[in-house]
């Protein structure tokens, strides 16, 4: 998912687990649950966008990459926080609350990105298959609201606190309502949570006694609206899968594909070896061609093979030599430009 949804909700979780029993927990739980993506960063090569689609969720998204991130940052932060701690004359902090908070937040990083229909690879570096939720899509505006109004709430209220929550708020529900492909009770529903959220915060004034609980409900509340997002999919999924199997067979491939703006809509794709098609649309694969096979056999080709789930193939002759262009249906379903495509000049031909 987007990273300010992996920011607040890491900030909540955060408190929800180690709240008063961990320092700062909000703050290191933000920063946790970025982890994967800053040390992506920072080892990733740049420049070349078939190295983006290898590197992008790749070990720093995956089990064992997750266990050394947790590790190193409970050490790093266990031994920050213990030194500043015996230098004011303070108890240490627990050891134990800070690896759970942090192992709860690195961990929901990949928890968030598994649910929807970008995929990740948690088995590198043995397995490099991908796994797909297919429950909710890349952005959701609740991911953002939610956590949102619960970190606040465990403020006191005070004025500049106050606009800022309202600025954030504004800001969120202006990006809902100015998408216009976002379904029509999207944006009513974020405009109620986010005045329930003004409202409960002025009128109920929890505070910081409360807010343990109220970031531990808020990720639950969460948790309940991802879960029935995965239950509702379960008869679009089956039903996909069955029209799959009538269209091109035993072994046909098929998705149901999140869509950005649309909680519990999917799009329905199926594909065989040839073909790969949504509802009104439809594209052929090209795959067993031999220039496309040529195409595929290059480093770009490997990197977007790998990457791609429906992956789609055409060739281009018309000038001097051949161009074969690659890209994921995912993606770029029109077109032959985009992040989720490369372009291959065969030599030679």
């Amino acid at each position: 998912m987007d990273n300010i949804a992996h920011t607040l909700v890491g900030a909540a979780l955060g408190r929800a687990v180690a709240d008063r029993r961990a320092p700062y927990p909000a703050l290191v739980g933000a920063f946790a649950a970025n982890l994967p993506d800053i040390i992506e960063r920072i080892v990733a090569p740049a420049g070349r966008r078939f190295d983006y689609l290898t590197m992008h969720r790749a070990i720093t998204h995956s089990l064992v990459g997750a266990a050394g991130q947790i590790a190193v940052l409970t050490l790093a932060v266990g031994g920050a926080t213990t030194w500043w701690a015996r230098r004011q004359g303070r108890a240490a902090p627990s050891w134990r609350w800070i690896l759970a908070l942090i192992a709860a937040t690195v961990s929901s990083h990949l928890a968030m990105d598994w649910q929807g229909s970008y995929g990740l690879r948690p088995f590198l570096p043995w397995n490099d298959r991908w796994y797909y939720g297919d429950w909710v899509a890349i952005v959701d505006p609740f991911f953002w609201l939610v956590p949102l109004v619960a970190l606040v709430w465990g403020e006191r209220l005070h004025p500049v606190r106050l606009l800022f929550f309202a600025t954030a708020l504004a800001g969120c529900n202006g990006v809902v309502l100015s998408y216009a492909e976002a379904a029509s009770w999207l944006g009513l529903a974020c405009v109620a949570v986010s005045l329930g959220g003004l409202a409960g915060w002025t009128r109920l004034q929890v505070g910081p006694g409360a807010r343990r609980a109220i970031a531990t409900g808020a990720c639950a509340l969460l948790v309940i609206y991802t879960m029935a997002q995965a239950v509702a999919s379960i008869p679009v999924k089956r039903a996909t899968r069955a029209a799959a199997e009538r269209r091109f067979g035993a072994g046909a491939q098929w998705a149901t594909l999140t869509d950005v703006g649309r909680p519990f809509d999917w799009e329905p794709v199926v594909a065989s070896r040839d073909t790969v098609a949504g509802p009104d649309w439809a594209l052929a694969r090209h795959l067993d061609d031999p220039r496309v096979r040529a195409a595929l056999a290059t480093e770009r080709g490997q990197a977007i093979a790998a990457f791609a789930r429906f992956l789609v193939a055409d060739v281009d002759s018309s000038g001097t030599g051949v161009t074969v262009f690659l890209r994921d249906a995912r993606y770029a379903r029109t077109g032959r430009r985009g992040w989720a495509a490369v372009t291959v000049r065969l030599a030679g031909e």
